[in-house]
């Protein structure tokens, strides 16, 4: 089960799966070139409504990137955390829920 430890600055950092990384890798360069996309059409001067239908496209591929993140972060490192009675583990996953649900 890939650890999770201490990277420069305190900050917390992950090993993935080499699989993991490439399917997150690979979403967000799906994302990235769907924004350049927008920033085309912007450039264009597109249709309003063309443009807002491709930005709703882009958060739906966000929002779906967040819940892969999401549940693999509760499948290895909470769960571990868990485990090992890291009971701040909890409050950290109550505060990031409330900050992607705003």
């Amino acid at each position: 089960m890939p650890g999770q430890g201490q990277g420069c600055c305190g900050h917390k950092t992950k090993e993935r799966p080499e699989k993991e990384y490439k399917d997150l890798i690979h979403r967000l360069n799906r994302i990235e070139g769907q924004v350049r996309g927008i920033k085309g059409m912007v450039e264009r001067d597109a249709y309003c409504p063309d443009i807002l239908i491709q930005v709703a496209a882009v958060n739906a591929a966000l929002n779906s990137f967040n819940k892969e993140l999401l549940a693999s972060h509760i499948r290895t490192c909470v769960t571990a955390d868990i485990r090992e009675g890291k009971e701040g583990t909890v409050e950290e996953l109550v505060a990031t829920l409330q900050k992607l649900m705003k």
